[in-house]
């Protein structure tokens, strides 16, 4: 990485230049990026942001440091702090939450996430956390797929448990509640998007010091590829200042 950021102040970056003012951000177990993300926004471009993190329930926390977990009590300074069973009912209903932030073990192309477990039910290789609210992805107006690992085991053909559905061309269906689908995917690699005739994933744009070649050999599907592949705009010096108000305790600054 470029000196001057690393991986997480880009994708914390990236992510927040994707929500607009007056949204209502929602996340989930592992909040520290989408909340670093939200911060940044509010403090630069979105000052009428409003973001719930997941598990603490609690409505624009402002911690000193991003904690890993959504139920740390370093998110209790908030607004207010709604009830868990509120928030997976806020998320069903479609016209509350406009950005669902959502990673998973494993990522289709067309956006499915699995958090439930790897290989067979039975005899999983890798346990996750399970869905909670993700089931209820295509009821929120669109979804911000994270991860910090791009390889090819969590970049499959197809996951083996769908926790967050993805766009419906997956298995030839359509959802009629779903808004907007997945919009963007972030990783330490690379942004990409989704083809809107064939719902399918398709590179973005490829971070400093990274090439196309390069997240092609570590994607397990074939990703939709423009004529030219523009690079990822590095922080500025404003979004970065932003940004270190709120890191992950351990993580290196900016």
């Amino acid at each position: 990485m470029t000196p001057g950021y690393d991986s997480f102040a880009l994708m914390a970056v990236v992510m927040a230049r994707a929500f607009r003012d007056g949204e209502v951000v929602v996340m989930g177990a592992q909040p520290a990026l989408p909340l670093a993300a939200c911060r940044v926004a509010r403090a630069l471009h979105a000052p009428n942001l409003w973001y719930i993190v997941g598990g603490s329930g609690t409505v624009n926390p402002d911690p000193a440091v991003a904690p890993d977990s959504s139920c740390d009590a370093r998110l209790a300074p908030a607004a207010c702090a709604l009830p868990l069973t509120d928030i997976v009912l806020l998320e069903g209903r479609g016209d509350t939450l406009d950005v669902f932030c959502a990673g998973g073990l494993q990522i289709d192309a067309y956006g499915n996430c699995n958090l439930i477990c790897v290989g067979e039910w039975s005899r999983p290789t890798l346990r996750g956390p399970g869905t909670v609210g993700l089931p209820f992805l295509p009821a929120v107006r669109r979804s911000v797929i994270y991860t910090m690992a791009h390889t090819r085991r969590t970049f499959v053909k197809r996951v083996d448990f769908i926790s967050g559905p993805g766009h419906p061309a997956a298995h030839g269906e359509e959802r009629p509640y779903r808004q907007q689908g997945p919009s963007l995917v972030v990783t330490p690699m690379a942004t990409m998007d989704f083809d809107p005739e064939t719902r399918r994933m398709r590179l973005a744009s490829v971070h400093p010091g990274v090439t196309a070649t390069d997240v092609l050999k570590v994607t397990g599907f074939a990703l939709g590829m423009p004529a030219a592949v523009p690079e990822t705009p590095p922080p500025t010096d404003a979004e970065l200042a932003a940004l270190r108000r709120v890191r992950p305790r351990g993580a290196a600054g900016p």
